[in-house]
């Protein structure tokens, strides 16, 4: 089996983790920003993370240089149209992109202004390639519950129109969903669906309380459930879906080796597993990569592929037209 020209779909791919570093020093050069390097093999240093990371934290500091070029509403939508366009050539057919819009109001741009300007990047990019796309707004675990608000009541005009669901996300503390239970409630209520990161920094009581407190349908990583039992029932039993994004896993440490990951255990176990890159650039991924570090690793069949490609579409938070869509890439 060829994975690089077989169809994909991502569903866990942030877009200030997956700036071209070429596009970095491009902007930099225009904008007058100040960056470590305008060479683009020292950049790459900078902006990718190492797998010998010690922990999430530390590779949550290579976000700094992406975010200080996505500040104006030109370099939001480039940078937007540059990752679905990248997506696009590797066969990924959907994408679902999160990005928290609080960390581009540096330069003035208004919480709208910012995810308008993200939609149309995307939407210009549905226009030239084969790719369907739709955005996650992502608020930010460190600030107080009153920005996540503000974040869910600034989207919900975008509902529909580009943007489908909230998330929760940056370091990870133990017992953090207590603190957003009311603005994901009332995400839900005005009709965001829900993923949350949980579970990815050793901690599998967080995506329990993910799932119960705050109405979780998928979960980014998870990794964790595996040392919770309760969470591992909840999730198998609720059919949760796991976002599972090998090599960041490995880098952030929620894993020591690719052979400890355990994502073939929770696929045989019936587990609803997907694959994603998590930060094509820090991460110095794709989904072509990713796949084969899974499919080397577990020796995984033609059929596991499919199951987990059906996972992705049945998971995505994609209209059923374009589910439909979705499915018949894999039988042509």
């Amino acid at each position: 089996m060829n994975i690089a020209d077989m169809p994909k779909i991502e569903l866990h791919c942030h877009l200030d983790g997956s700036v071209r570093p070429e596009t970095i020093i491009d902007i930099a050069k225009r904008d007058g920003i100040r960056i470590p390097s305008e060479n683009i093999e020292e950049m790459k240093e900078e902006l990718i993370a190492p797998l010998d990371c010690r922990s999430l934290d530390e590779y949550l500091e290579k976000f700094s240089i992406p975010n200080a070029v996505m500040q104006t509403k030109e370099n939001l939508k480039r940078i937007t149209f540059e990752l679905f366009e990248d997506a696009a050539n590797e066969q990924v057919k959907y994408m679902e992109v999160r990005f928290a819009p609080l960390l581009h109001t540096h330069q003035g741009l208004s919480v709208e202004e910012i995810i308008a300007s993200v939609i149309e990047g995307m939407q210009e990019a549905e226009g030239q390639f084969d790719i369907r796309g739709n955005i996650i707004l992502s608020c930010m675990r460190t600030m107080a519950p009153e920005r996540a608000f503000e974040v869910v009541e600034k989207g919900k005009v975008f509902l529909g129109k580009g943007v489908v669901a909230i998330d929760l996300c940056a370091s990870e503390e133990e017992g953090f969903c207590a603190k957003f239970i009311e603005p994901i409630s009332l995400a839900r209520e005005y009709g965001y669906r829900v993923t949350i990161h949980a579970g990815e920094t050793g901690i599998g009581r967080n995506v329990l309380e993910a799932v119960e407190w705050l109405g979780a349908e998928r979960i980014g990583h998870g990794v964790y459930i595996k040392d919770c039992d309760e969470a591992y029932q909840v999730v198998k039993n609720k059919q949760i879906v796991l976002e599972i994004c090998p090599t960041s896993n490995v880098q952030t440490k929620a894993v020591t080796r690719f052979e400890d990951h355990p994502l073939y255990d929770f696929h045989r176990d019936g587990i609803s597993v997907t694959i994603n890159t998590d930060n094509r650039t820090v991460s110095d991924t794709t989904m072509t990569k990713e796949f084969n570090v899974v499919w080397n690793q577990f020796d995984m069949s033609g059929e596991d592929y499919r199951e987990i490609y059906m996972n992705s579409v049945e998971a995505a938070f994609a209209s059923d037209e374009i589910k439909e869509e979705l499915k018949k890439y894999l039988v042509e």
